[in-house]
């Protein structure tokens, strides 16, 4: 996408949102947007993919506040005439420079713009103290923005590992030129008028002042011959798909870290980062506690009098947990290593608190045999609420 594109695109618009949504109104869109336009969902439907491209693309500039803050600050500023048609500052608009340069410059890279360069590389090293060396600001790497993603997975799927797959839309090495943005068989080469500094510098009185250089727009190289499909950007906006392995005994909301998985770096510079937030659907039968499980086990009242050994289940399979005679109720069995497995190796316990199961409805011999277990407990002198509540 290119600077002028990034600048009149109305992320706000493609999300359905206004222009001061928060975070999790902002994510809350998002979600219900992927999930009716993604792919999957449509196959063979163009437009619903190109839609859903644009609206994965506005999420990752809103989603990350300092792009969302550079965002609106560069509309805000070049909305209203200080940004020409031809993409660059006009002279005598207030810039002070002599002749136009790209606007990609400025704000660090072509997108989102990244973590490095941008408008604090241009006015930081706008006036520099002393003789005025040429500062090497605008030939520093060009990092690739860090990119934000969420899955959703199963209790199970989290507590043992999986490997899923996530579809991204974001800044991309161009496949064509491998994000040199030089046509394939050529290569950039070192501005010959600021040595690779991207900056050229004049004295003014006690300052030094520098500007971008005119001839390789700030970025210290010239491409002769630019590549045609990302046109010398070196980055292509595409849709991928990475195969993210989740490691087992991920929690609910931890994020996993992809070196090198987020948006590309400018003219082969290093991409950026991805952080996929893993978030953990509910089981009908385990919970969890740290890396230990948890699971109510409903038993009858005799079996917790006369003791028993019920079959459970277990993330591999079911083992048998024995439940001593005169169990109460509301008790936890521990069964070792058979909980979460933990990271250093080894696992968790499985903890099984023992519930008693009272029937609805009983026949007329089995009430019987109950008002027989009645008379028989007053007759030996148990009582359930001996020394409860003062009694």
């Amino acid at each position: 996408m290119s600077q002028r594109e990034w600048i009149e695109k109305d992320f706000y618009k493609e999300l359905g949102v206004s222009a001061g949504a928060s975070t999790d109104e902002i994510k809350k869109a998002y979600r219900k947007l992927a999930r009716d336009l993604h792919p999957d969902a449509n196959p063979g439907d163009a437009e619903a993919e190109e839609r859903f491209k644009a609206v994965s693309e506005a999420h990752t500039v809103l989603s990350d506040s300092a792009k969302r803050a550079e965002y609106d600050e560069t509309r805000r500023l070049f909305s209203g005439g200080g940004y020409g048609r031809g993409g660059g500052f006009t002279p005598g608009a207030g810039g002070g420079f002599s002749q136009s340069f790209d606007l990609g410059d400025i704000f660090g890279q072509a997108g989102a713009g990244g973590a490095d360069g941008g408008l604090g590389d241009l006015f930081g090293g706008l006036f520099n103290r002393g003789g005025g060396g040429a500062t090497r600001a605008g030939s520093r790497p060009r990092r690739g923005s860090d990119v934000e993603a969420e899955t959703t997975l199963g209790f199970r799927e989290a507590a043992k590992g999986v490997t899923v797959p996530l579809y991204l839309t974001s800044p991309s090495p161009c496949t064509t030129c491998h994000g040199s943005g030089a046509k394939p068989g050529t290569s950039p080469r070192v501005c010959p008028i600021c040595n690779g500094s991207g900056v050229v510098s004049r004295n003014q009185g006690a300052f030094g002042f520098s500007e971008p250089c005119d001839d390789c727009r700030g970025t210290g190289s010239i491409i002769d011959d630019p590549c045609v499909d990302c046109h010398g950007s070196g980055i292509q906006n595409r849709t991928r798909t990475i195969n993210v392995r989740i490691p087992p005994g991920i929690a609910d909301g931890q994020r996993i870290r992809l070196a090198g998985q987020g948006e590309a770096g400018l003219r082969g510079a290093p991409s950026g980062d991805l952080f996929v937030t893993v978030h953990v659907s509910q089981d009908k039968v385990f919970g969890r506690v740290g890396d230990d499980l948890t699971l109510a086990l409903p038993v009858s009242y005799s079996e917790l009098v006369l003791g028993t050994t019920v079959s459970v289940p277990t993330l591999e399979g079911r083992v048998g947990v024995k439940v001593p005679p005169g169990t109460a109720d509301g008790r936890i069995l521990r069964v070792r290593g058979r909980g979460v497995p933990k990271r250093g190796g080894g696992a968790g316990d499985l903890l099984v608190t023992v519930k008693v199961a009272v029937p609805p409805k009983l026949d007329d011999d089995a009430v019987a045999a109950l008002r027989a277990l009645q008379e028989a407990e007053k007759a030996s002198g148990f009582d359930p609420r001996a020394g409860w509540a003062g009694a």
